[in-house]
C-alpha cells in the first residue's frame, strides 16, 4: 500500500516514494521518464542500477522478461523485496555491478548517477555488464536548472550534476554511442501551476519545505491539493531546448 511504503521506507530527500501527497510532484516527474523509456525494456533482461523504492523497477516489471534490481542500502533492498515480489533483488556497490561480462540488455539508472564519486568507473561498469547492442537508459536533473546558480550540488546527496552537453561527453567518452539525448519539461498542466505560484510550483513547494522542519511543514491546503493532481502525463519530454529542460533522458548503446 502506497502509505505503508512511505512509513518503511524513511523519507530523507535522498530519494522519493509513491502515495506522499506532499512528494507527488517528484514522483510523478520521475514516472514520466520512466513510462517514457519502458519500450525499450520490452521483453529485455533490465538490471535497474540504484532502484531506491522500488517503483521504477516494478514499472519495467510490467513489461520485461526479468528485472533485477541493485541498491547499495539493505533497508531500502529489504523493503523492495517485500513490496514488489515480481522482481530479483541484490544489494551491491554500483562501483562493482555484481553481474557477468556482456549479460544484461538493459541497464536502467534513473535520477541516480548525480549521487556517484566515480561516474565514469559507474559507466565502465555499465559498458561491461551489457551485451553489445545493449542499451544504458539514463536520466539525472540537468545542472543547467536544478542548481543554476552554484558548482556545488545544493542536494546533499548529489556529487555531480551534469548539463546536457557534459552528460552527452560523459557517455562517448566511456564508450557509449548516444542514441537519444532529450529533456524534460513541465507540460501544460504543470506550466498552469507555475503561473498560479508565482512563476515556479517548484519553487513554491520549497519555500514550505525549506521553511520549517522536516515533517512538520505545515502545507497549505490548496498547495497541497494541486501537487496531489499532478500526473505524470503533465509532464514533456522531448529534444527541444534541451538547456532548459528540468532532466536530461539519455538513451546510450553498446557498440
Amino acid at each position: 500500500m502506497p502509505t505503508s511504503r512511505a512509513e518503511a521506507l524513511h523519507l530523507t530527500g535522498e530519494r522519493t516514494v509513491p502515495g506522499v501527497p506532499e512528494e507527488n510532484y517528484w514522483y510523478r516527474r520521475h514516472e514520466a521518464a520512466y513510462q517514457a523509456l519502458l519500450p525499450y525494456c520490452a521483453d529485455a533482461t533490465v538490471l535497474e542500477a540504484g532502484c531506491g523504492e522500488g517503483y521504477g523497477a516494478g514499472l519495467i516489471a510490467a513489461v520485461a522478461r526479468r528485472v533485477i534490481a541493485l541498491d547499495y542500502d539493505e533497508p531500502t533492498t529489504c523493503h523492495v523485496a517485500r513490496g514488489y515480489p515480481e522482481i530479483e533483488v541484490v544489494r551491491g556497490n554500483l562501483a562493482y555491478l555484481p553481474m557477468r561480462g556482456a549479460s544484461i540488455d538493459v541497464v536502467a539508472n534513473f535520477q541516480v548517477i548525480e549521487h556517484l564519486w566515480d561516474q565514469d568507473g559507474f559507466l565502465a561498469e555499465c559498458f561491461r555488464v551489457l551485451r553489445p547492442g545493449g542499451r544504458l537508459l539514463c536520466t539525472t536533473p540537468n545542472r543547467l536548472t536544478f542548481t543554476p546558480d552554484s558548482d556545488v550540488p545544493l542536494n546533499p546527496f548529489h556529487t555531480r550534476e551534469l548539463a546536457p552537453s557534459e552528460l552527452d561527453q560523459l557517455l562517448r567518452d566511456n564508450g557509449f554511442q548516444v542514441e537519444r539525448l532529450h529533456g524534460l519539461h513541465h507540460g501544460d498542466g504543470v506550466r498552469a501551476l507555475d503561473d498560479r505560484y508565482g512563476g515556479s510550483i517548484i519553487t513554491a513547494q520549497l519555500d514550505v519545505v525549506m521553511g520549517h522542519l522536516p515533517g512538520h511543514a505545515p502545507w497549505p491546503e490548496e498547495l497541497l491539493a494541486d501537487i496531489d493532481r499532478i500526473a505524470s502525463g503533465d509532464f514533456d519530454i522531448n529534444g527541444e531546448n534541451l538547456d532548459a529542460s528540468l532532466d536530461l533522458v539519455a538513451v546510450a548503446v553498446r557498440p
